[in-house]
């Protein structure tokens, strides 16, 4: 038996489920299959960043996610280092988790578990059309002259089918059998500790008292690591990456002599309540690595998420890094698989997303070392920048950016201090529309979109001569006084580095892909030809 789907997706966690929705979106529809019976069980990747939330607010689900956030966990509370919870407090990080980026984006950043999430996706992306098959693994895969043949299997003895797919989407996983099988090596770091994190219930709420903590990272004297607790104040779960072993020293390799008893032990040290009830409920064995795929693709062959990079979760990055690596694909996938595009759109995932990545596992190991670990060494590590430049600084360079002179070559700026620049996202700005607050980025996807200065209504009649002449949408926006659009706060024009007849050309992804600071002699035809650059064609 045979299945023909256009996208054939390993891998049905975070990173897989939220792939297929980003592809639904696009109206393509995709075969999903994950080795595990459903969606999480166990609270991982609890903070979810700004840029994702915006991914997941342009399908209509952040004021769903919202709501769910705010069922697990008191929002926006502080990041903290103390000896013990109900001990001294060393350092207050961020006093919320939104302090100083509020203005960066329309989404703020939330704490979700997968468990909490990963039904919202689900269900959107099943509305989709998206097929997902649990308790399924990929077996094998071979290439084919337009696609990929794949064998899958159902994990409690089930028949083998085979699978047609015009792509193969390898969200598999750190130890992902795809990446493997391609026989791609990683870049980076080796691993540095085996850690554990252990699920427990307790009653939390006298050492919590009134204090609203969200991420708070333990430095006792018998060991280190950190740990989150729910809502109620009645349960948790504590990360060790370092404990003192039966020599007393302190180890990285908590594999070893961590039963049962060793780790209630642990959590009532983090606690800092020696006689504290508390109840296991789960302990995950994990090793701590920072690196990379050195390729993210391979012909019609994609890695992304743990597949395709592995970081500490110091800084909550990984998850997120994810997700925006399926979304950056999904577009592009989507255009290519109706004639839209050409191939070497799909192929400029590679260069886009891997330096991405690479920076972001570097920066989440620097605040690995610093905070953790400096016995690793504090040479070689990259200077860290802020959070929110991680997070939404991050720039593209590939042929589906039209380049302007003068690049610095830098992988990141400022989001506090944006430049327009072709390569960035774009610049959050709340403008009013028809009375409602909406943000640049809201304007993108699924198609392309102009958004032009105040004086730059000749883009409205380019953006429809040039989707015309090329079968795409492409929206036009003119911002200010009698626009589409009102910028109270007149940002526009410094923010995105335009004339009042400027403009620049949004991706469907919200990034700008080209701009013209002010209106040239032919805007349709120069939009045009930004338009085919991007999508990798002659006309």
């Amino acid at each position: 038996m045979t299945d023909d789907t256009p996208v054939l997706i390993a891998g049905g966690s975070l990173v897989g489920l939220s792939t297929s929705l980003f592809l639904g979106l696009h109206g393509v529809p995709s075969l999903v299959v994950e080795r595990h019976a459903g969606t999480a069980i166990h609270p991982r990747a609890a903070l979810v960043n700004q840029r994702t939330i915006e991914l997941y607010r342009g399908a209509g689900l952040e004021d769903e996610i919202v709501a769910a956030s705010a069922l697990e966990f008191e929002q926006n509370g502080a990041i903290v280092s103390v000896e013990s919870l109900g001990g001294r407090e060393l350092e207050y990080y961020y006093r919320h988790i939104n302090d100083g980026v509020e203005t960066l984006s329309v989404s703020p950043r939330l704490f979700i578990t997968q468990i909490g999430l990963e039904p919202i996706i689900r269900a959107r992306a099943e509305d989709l059309g998206a097929e997902l098959r649990y308790g399924t693994e990929l077996v094998s895969f071979t290439g084919t002259g337009d696609g990929v043949e794949a064998v899958v299997r159902e994990r409690d003895g089930g028949a083998e089918r085979s699978v047609r797919a015009r792509y193969l989407i390898a969200a598999d996983g750190s130890k992902s059998p795809v990446r493997e099988a391609l026989g791609v090596p990683l870049a980076g770091h080796p691993p540095f500790s085996n850690s554990i994190t252990i699920y427990f219930r307790a009653d939390l709420r006298a050492l919590i008292g009134d204090r609203n903590l969200s991420v708070i990272y333990v430095f006792g004297p018998r060991l280190q690591g950190f740990f989150r607790f729910s809502k109620a104040g009645d349960a948790g779960f504590l990360v060790v990456n370092k404990a003192v072993d039966a020599k007393g020293e302190l180890s990285a390799d908590l594999w070893t002599g961590t039963d049962d008893a060793r780790c209630v032990e642990l959590v009532r040290d983090a606690l800092g309540d020696p006689g504290l009830a508390v109840e296991l409920e789960n302990v995950q064995r994990w090793s701590s690595s920072a690196d990379w795929a050195s390729q993210f693709s391979a012909g019609p062959v994609f890695i992304a998420g743990d597949a395709a990079h592995n970081m500490p979760p110091t800084g909550g990055f990984g998850g997120n890094t994810g997700v925006q690596d399926g979304h950056n694909l999904a577009w592009k996938l989507a255009y290519a698989l109706d004639g839209r595009a050409g191939e070497s759109l799909p192929a400029t995932y590679d260069a886009e997303r891997r330096p991405v990545a690479e920076f972001t596992v570097e920066q989440a190991y620097a605040r690995y070392v610093l905070r953790l670990a400096p016995e690793l060494g504090k040479e070689n590590l990259l200077p860290i920048v802020p959070e929110g430049t991680v997070e939404l600084g991050y720039r593209y360079r590939s042929a589906a950016i039209v380049p302007e002179p003068g690049d610095d070559g830098a992988p990141v700026e400022d989001p506090h201090r944006p430049s327009g620049r072709p390569g960035t996202r774009a610049p959050h700005i709340p403008l009013d529309r028809d009375g409602r607050t909406v943000s640049p980025v809201d304007l993108a996807g699924p198609g392309f979109a102009v958004v032009a200065g105040a004086a730059g209504g000749v883009w409205r009649d380019a953006a429809a001569t040039a989707g015309a002449r090329l079968g795409v949408e492409v929206g036009a926006y003119v911002v200010g006084p009698g626009g589409d659009l009102v910028d109270g706060e007149k940002r526009f024009a410094t923010a995105y580095g335009v004339e009042a007849d400027g403009a620049v050309l949004l991706r469907p992804d919200g990034f700008i892909a080209w701009r013209s600071q002010a209106a040239p002699a032919e805007p349709a035809a120069a939009l045009g030809d930004a338009v085919a650059q991007v999508l990798g064609r002659s006309a």
